[in-house]
């Protein structure tokens, strides 16, 4: 095992991840060149994309399979890295997908992938509406790499038996994050969520982040490394409770955190209206006239920073931060202790462990 399970995300870690990434997508780049210099743009955003990232998917799907396999051969552990690094372009995917759905203008503090290509179109004088032209671009982008997870993944090199317990989890989690972009539409567009706005929302986190977050990926690492389908299944139940603590945290940052550290403009979820657990303990918790201002806000791309101001006081005057750290916690303590019962390596429990607090505590 050539990294250090005190430190799951460690450096080196990232290096391994960016590194299988960026020689996948120099294969590809012959594949484009084929085209002539009209792709370029294409393969350079690409390129861009799986430079950075926190690796947080590729970490759980790695760790597992450490914690199921113990101690891998060479070989092995470079087909797991492989295979988890693919869950990387599956995540960019849904990331650029996610920008158009959301009409966001930046991620990770750059431009997102349709207003570059919006600005391509402009500058290189085409015909069309440039704003169009940015949409279909990003829509193809990430049907691009959508493509290029399941290359990759396929490309690991496994035996087919091991490659096929893992290839029913492979197919779930590309299923289950397109099946969450089309609940978060209709849990978005309900004119009235009514009592059940918490319920809808977890429901909408489980497809679109929980489940394609953790407990896929850990499912994933875990059949590749040979675990049986009771451990597989409880680090199904681990994933659940810690992807949901993930995205809570995630629903926080993007209301309180710091664009700086987030990459994502203060109030850009409120802008976007974002109906997550936060909003929904807000709106349940607020006094009446506070609780009708906000759900007035929700969705306002004209929100100044005096309605964002406001927007953040009515919350937390709502109690609902406080409500939300409070799940945040009871969901990370059950999915660790679900995690202790399973009987896994030292190194790879270890590991896993410290990936739940690195999910849940970070600040960006």
């Amino acid at each position: 095992m050539r990294f250090n399970p005190d430190q799951p995300l460690g450096p080196d870690f990232r290096d391994a991840i960016r590194g299988a990434l960026t020689s996948f997508v120099e294969t590809q780049r012959d594949l484009l060149a084929e085209a002539g210099p009209r792709l370029d743009g294409v393969w350079r955003h690409c390129a861009q994309l799986v430079a950075g990232g926190k690796r947080v998917r590729p970490a759980f799907c790695y760790w597992s399979f450490v914690a199921a396999s113990g101690s891998p051969n060479e070989e092995d552990d470079e087909r797991a890295l492989t295979v988890a690094a693919s869950l990387d372009l599956l995540h960019l995917a849904a990331l650029v997908h996610d920008d158009v759905i959301d009409a966001s203008d930046t991620r990770r503090g750059v431009p997102s992938a349709h207003r570059l290509f919006a600005a391509e179109h402009a500058a290189a004088g085409r015909l069309g509406d440039p704003d169009q032209a940015g949409l279909a671009g990003a829509i193809l982008l990430g049907d691009l790499l959508m493509s290029w997870s399941v290359a990759m993944a396929g490309r690991s090199g496994w035996k087919p038996s091991r490659m096929r317990r893992a290839q029913a989890y492979l197919d779930a989690v590309r299923s289950e994050v397109v099946a969450g972009q089309f609940l978060d539409l209709i849990h978005q567009a309900d004119p009235e969520p009514g009592d059940d706005f918490v319920a809808a929302s977890t429901l909408v986190m489980d497809f679109k982040t929980s489940r394609y977050t953790v407990a896929r990926p850990a499912q994933i690492g875990a059949a590749l490394g040979g675990a049986d389908d009771a451990t597989i299944d409880g680090l199904g139940r681990f994933g659940a409770h810690v992807g949901r603590a993930y995205q809570m945290r995630d629903d926080l940052l993007g209301v309180f955190g710091d664009a700086e550290v987030t990459g994502k403009p203060v109030g850009g979820d409120l802008r976007e209206g974002k109906r997550t657990v936060l909003i929904g303990y807000a709106l349940r918790d607020a006094e009446p006239a506070q609780a009708q201002r906000l759900a007035a806000m929700l969705g306002d791309p004209t929100l100044t920073e005096a309605d964002i101001t406001e927007a953040k006081a009515i919350i937390q005057g709502s109690g609902a931060v406080e409500a939300t750290e409070r799940m945040i916690v009871a969901e990370a303590s059950a999915g660790e202790r679900h995690l202790s019962r399973l009987g896994l390596t030292g190194e790879g429990t270890a590991a896993l462990a410290a990936l739940v607090h690195a999910a849940v505590e970070r600040t960006g």
